[in-house]
């Protein structure tokens, strides 16, 4: 009885990191009042005790990273317009549009919560995808945030380009082609991929836990879903409901 007084005791004074499973998607902004992407909603991610906060990274013509999921905001496009220009958008809470070193300075005043960075692909060429990569891993070692920075990509050729450049960190591929021998062979460290996916290829999680390889699922927002996950027992769950699915992984 004790003992299970004690373990009440601890999976109300929090979850553990193997336990909670919670990755909110572009922040926690759904329910908080927050901008999605924004500062805001990472802040909120962190205060509600998530695993992972899951973020967007592309780079201006100047070669400044922003944070923002779309390629273009307020009609302007991030790839082609300059840091200057930039600088002078707001977004919808009132914060500037912001800049991952703001972002990652933001998240390294804690230690809980992974910054889950994705390097989006981008529209002009594979080169620019490639030196996106590239100043990402860079600016992650120049914050000091490489313990608390995992990566995911659509791109291939970005996954391999991040390990070849950072062997230790996390990386995970999001477009759903690859089988988990195919991730094992290439040195990632997991799939983060699509519910349609991991409910058509439910082999995938057993398959990927066998490897010692994780398993990340995207985006999950409907109860019965995020139910459904848990029983397959997924490592990470990335929704825009992470209140939801912090109180269903009690």
């Amino acid at each position: 009885m004790l003992a299970i007084g004690l373990m009440s005791l601890v999976s109300m004074d929090g979850m553990s990191q193997k336990k909670n499973k919670v990755i909110a998607h572009r922040g926690a902004w759904k329910n908080t009042g927050a901008t999605e992407n924004s500062i805001g909603a990472l802040e909120h991610a962190i205060k509600l005790g998530c695993y992972g906060s899951e973020f967007d990274v592309h780079m201006s013509a100047d070669s400044v990273l922003y944070v923002l999921h779309d390629h273009s905001i307020q009609g302007t496009n991030i790839e082609t317009t300059n840091s200057a220009e930039l600088s002078k958008i707001k977004l919808a809470n009132g914060e500037s549009l912001p800049t991952l070193e703001a972002y990652l300075k933001a998240g390294s005043k804690q230690k809980k919560t992974r910054l889950i960075l994705e390097i989006k692909t981008s529209k002009i060429s594979k080169e620019r995808s490639l030196a996106l990569a590239t100043k990402c891993v860079e600016l992650v070692k120049k914050m000091k945030v490489e313990k608390i920075t995992d990566y995911i990509a659509f791109s291939w050729d970005v996954c391999l380009k991040v390990k070849e450049l950072a062997p230790k960190a996390h990386v995970e591929y999001l477009n759903g082609d690859k089988t988990p021998d195919e991730i094992q062979a290439a040195g990632l460290d997991g799939i983060d991929y699509h519910l349609s996916v991991l409910k058509r290829k439910e082999d995938y999680i057993p398959a990927m836990r066998q490897k010692k390889l994780t398993t990340n699922v995207w985006t999950v927002n409907d109860e019965a879903d995020l139910k459904y996950f848990l029983e397959k027992d997924v490592d990470y769950i990335t929704t825009n409901e992470p209140e939801l699915l912090l109180s269903l992984s009690k």
